[in-house]
């Protein structure tokens, strides 16, 4: 047990459904943030404390095709968002929005992975990394909210892009593709983009930012070590080679090409090769 896991059961954790494919829909259909955040926490605690069943097979839990949201931010399609300020204290709230969105985001398609696949034929092994991943996701959205807070903004202050669920979209029917798409490619995008981001925060004096960036970073270069892992045995299953079996995934199921530069070490130690992320790259995958 890591020691995330093993934090996670500390304490008492409140009443909830019998299933970790009935908490999972729970989270994701909730509206309210906090709530969200809360129920992620006591699933968390409840499957590692042995205290959650998988779900019997005659549990019929379909997952929703879209997240529950709260009234704001206002959603826009991509190409309609409107510029974001980049310098000083409005820049920086504007940054820590648009972070804490992806977070949300990060904790739906998280914890829809679980409750939509969790009939598939894995070992037990792979829901507690991926509880392990939806507990963490939740835990940098509650970081991003306290700190705009503190910094006297809240999340729901800025409109927000409804691209990012696309992902989950196009992968519902594919448990190969939505790890290759989700961590692969969405999240070990944060690892090349990351660093630059927590220089410029520590370079404008603001320390307490930087430190959640530093957090998130480092969950999510596990969070792609997890992918990794369980890409390659999801293709070893099917006797896929998996380099050019993510190539076609990422072609078929991701918009827009996979941009440099690449954080090629950290990519590395996740276990993300450039075999993998590179020859897209250079071909511009476009859909």
């Amino acid at each position: 047990m890591s020691a995330v896991q093993a934090e996670a059961i500390a304490g008492d954790a409140p009443t909830l459904p019998s299933s970790l494919a009935a908490c999972a829909h729970a989270i994701v259909a909730a509206t309210d943030t906090a709530e969200k955040v809360r129920l992620a926490k006591a699933t968390a605690k409840a499957w590692y404390g042995g205290r959650l069943s998988l779900g019997n097979r005659s549990e019929r839990i379909e997952m929703a095709d879209r997240p529950g949201r709260p009234a704001r931010p206002e959603l826009l399609p991509p190409r309609q968002m409107p510029r974001r300020t980049t310098g000083g204290l409005k820049g920086r709230i504007a940054l820590l929005h648009s972070l804490a969105h992806i977070e949300l985001n990060a904790v739906d398609m998280t914890w829809d992975l679980v409750g939509r696949f969790v009939r598939a034929p894995v070992p037990t092994a792979f829901f507690d990394d991926w509880v392990q991943v939806g507990l963490e996701e939740a835990k940098h959205f509650e970081l991003l909210a306290k700190r705009l807070h503190a910094l006297d903004a809240a999340y729901g202050d800025h409109p927000a892009h409804d691209g990012l669920w696309q992902a989950a979209q196009a992968t519902k029917d594919s448990l190969l593709a939505r790890v290759a798409i989700v961590p692969l490619v969405l999240e070990a995008r944060g690892l090349d983009v990351g660093p630059a981001m927590q220089a410029s925060l520590e370079s404008a004096g603001d320390m307490a930012s930087a430190a959640i960036l530093a957090i998130i970073y480092r969950d999510e270069k596990r969070h792609v070590a997890f992918g990794a892992k369980w890409f390659r045995f999801l293709c070893e299953r099917e006797k896929l080679a998996p380099e050019p079996t993510f190539h076609a995934l990422v072609r078929q199921h991701f918009r827009g090409p996979i941009k440099p530069p690449f954080n090629d070490k950290a990519r590395a130690e996740a276990g993300l090769t450039p075999g993998f992320y590179k020859p897209l790259s250079a071909l511009g995958v476009t859909k």
